[in-house]
């Protein structure tokens, strides 16, 4: 039998449907505290314990974005985060780490992890992370156009990306950084202009997770695809 999920309703009666976020975190005193205050900002939050109920639960597929604390039971956030990217599901997920050093931001990222922020951080960022993460997905009115250069083919309703006939499978975060290129493609787009579009003010972390995520891009895609501009930024190039 599994464990109870604690369910918290936004505050007052919203016109719209308001974002289904999920938290999977075993410290329950810091559990209800962001459940009660991302209620209180108009979210529907979920709260789980542990990392199998939260891996459960994810997997359905009705969650806006997933705040997974990597110390987990059951689970840790690693293989929870793996899980839900081999099964297909590209809900952002926000990792949450106890101290610098525990999150290796490279395993993060090979599991697919959107974004992530260390214990203790200010609500204010978390707030600004979510909100971030949840501007990147699909809302439903109004088709984006479809943007191509070369053989690179980017739905940014659908968020979908095509390489000739190849689908590729991004993270949230990796297509934002490969929207920001595609959107200027040809033109040079700076480290300082991807994190302010794609992190936001509230990131002050290294701005080299920039090239981290361009690598990803270069590996799931194409390696020329995403050309350096020494001491300029990135340039989007054509061809194959």
């Amino acid at each position: 039998m599994r464990p109870p999920v604690t369910h918290h309703h936004p505050v007052g009666g919203a016109s719209r449907h308001p974002s289904r976020i999920l938290i999977v975190e075993d410290e329950k005193r810091l559990a209800l505290s962001l459940a009660k205050g991302l209620t209180a900002e108009g979210y529907a939050v979920d709260v789980v314990h542990d990392g199998r109920e939260g891996l459960h639960r994810a997997g359905e597929g009705v969650y806006d974005l997933v705040i997974l604390d990597i110390m987990l039971p059951g689970l840790n956030g690693y293989r929870v985060c793996a899980a839900l990217r081999a099964a297909g599901h590209d809900v952002p997920i926000l990792m949450l780490t106890a101290k610098d050093g525990e999150y290796d931001e490279a395993e993060g990222l090979d599991t697919g992890a959107d974004d992530y922020l260390t214990k203790p951080f200010s609500y204010v960022v978390l707030v600004a992370r979510v909100k971030a993460l949840l501007r990147r997905r699909p809302q439903g009115a109004g088709a984006s156009p479809v943007h191509v250069h070369g053989d690179l083919r980017v739905d940014t309703a659908a968020r979908r990306v095509f390489l000739g006939e190849r689908e590729a499978t991004l993270t949230a975060k990796e297509f934002a950084v490969l929207e920001q290129l595609v959107l200027r493609a040809g033109q040079v787009v700076s480290k300082a202009e991807i994190l302010e579009h794609v992190w936001d003010f509230a990131y002050d972390g290294d701005p080299n997770i920039v090239e981290v995520y361009v690598s990803a891009l270069r590996r799931k895609l194409r390696p020329g695809l995403i050309r350096t501009v020494r001491g300029a930024g990135y340039r989007l190039e054509s061809g194959r």
